[in-house]
């Protein structure tokens, strides 16, 4: 583990960037997003999430990914690819970092989708303890450690230097390039970090939503949980805005379209909802025609159907965001307790 005094923060930032664009948490008309460092940014780095998830960076909102161009009766086909260059988010959460391993399973499964693994590749993910989870915060039960997180680099702070380790060969790689800014931590410094995870731990341990039980969210459970009659009262508040798709980390439906530009035809594919009356409306019509099939059909596939076909893993990750920003006030959290085993006795 390496240590970097606090006051030298914008050193390894230049160093970062210089190697690589380099992106934090940045503060823009009170919105907290992750934006391109450049000398005098003021990164929020105690800023818990930001209000876009950081799947934007690998899964982007929208992109062209194909045009068409017709000459007489020959069709030209141009991969419409814009190169990647390397990059690396610094202050990346817990829940965030957790929620690309989830994405890893959708995009990195064969078939491939080579638009999100050239950002992987080129992607490095620098993450940091949550010093504050917040009340809405449940990332425990997953289960994710917000005093331990994942990525390529974690890093820990206190009130004077921040605590690096390389987790990945990326992360490695990356440590390479900047260790000769920092000093080798020593017993002293593992010492740090191991009392700032314990306070971290004793945060989570009290929050309201760190109790919540997944137990009979399983494959087996699947015809149960479809037909409860808890969906009926679930879903009338809903009012199928799609806020909570678009600001999830984890969620990763899409919708391809073609549009005459006057020059040819443009493939393009954008973020979509299942929470829309139109998502995966099909010539014969669409399979899920009311607003409770759409809205069981959210939470049915990242609590059980997902999870069965993925050793287990959920697709949430407990960042919080649906609980913060639903105009209606409903949110997974409130499905689990509804459903879940534990939780409404």
């Amino acid at each position: 583990m390496l240590k970097l005094p606090i006051a030298r923060l914008d050193e390894l930032f230049s160093l970062i960037s210089a190697e690589r664009e380099l992106y934090l948490p940045l503060e823009e008309n009170g919105v907290v997003n992750f934006g391109r460092w450049a000398p005098g940014a003021e990164p929020k780095l105690d800023h818990l999430n930001t209000a876009r998830p950081v799947k934007d960076f690998f899964f982007a909102m929208t992109e062209d990914i194909a045009s068409f161009k017709l000459k007489g009766k020959e069709i030209e086909v141009v991969e419409d690819r814009v190169p990647t260059a390397p990059f690396a988010l610094f202050g990346v959460r817990a829940c965030d970092a957790a929620s690309l391993d989830i994405l890893d399973k959708v995009f990195l499964s064969d078939p491939v989708d080579t638009f999100y693994q050239a950002r992987r590749d080129q992607g490095v993910v620098i993450t940091a303890a949550c010093n504050a989870p917040e009340e809405i915060c449940f990332c425990t039960a997953f289960p994710i450690d917000a005093a331990d997180p994942g990525g390529d680099v974690a890093t820990w702070r206190t009130a004077d230097a921040l605590y690096w380790a390389a987790k990945t060969d990326k992360g490695a790689a990356l440590t390479e390039k900047v260790k000769h800014l920092f000093e080798d931590a020593g017993s002293a410094g593992e010492q740090a970090v191991a009392e700032r995870k314990a306070a971290i731990k004793e945060i989570l341990d009290r929050l309201p939503l760190g109790d919540i039980s997944l137990e009979g969210f399983t494959g087996e459970a699947l015809m149960e949980m479809f037909d409860s009659p808890e969906w009926k009262k679930l879903y009338e508040p809903c009012i199928a805005c799609g806020t909570c798709t678009y600001i999830c980390p984890t969620c990763h439906c899409y919708d391809i379209r073609d549009f005459d530009t006057g020059r040819g035809i443009c493939r393009t594919r954008c973020w979509d909802s299942c929470m829309y009356s139109d998502f995966t409306l099909m010539a014969h019509g669409n399979p899920r025609t009311t607003q409770l099939e759409r809205f069981r059909q959210r939470y049915m596939h990242k609590l059980i159907y997902f999870p069965d076909n993925n050793d287990g893993v959920y697709a949430c990750v407990g960042c919080g965001r649906c609980v913060a920003k639903c105009p209606a006030s409903m949110n997974i959290v409130k499905v689990i307790k509804a459903l879940g085993v534990n939780n409404h006795v």
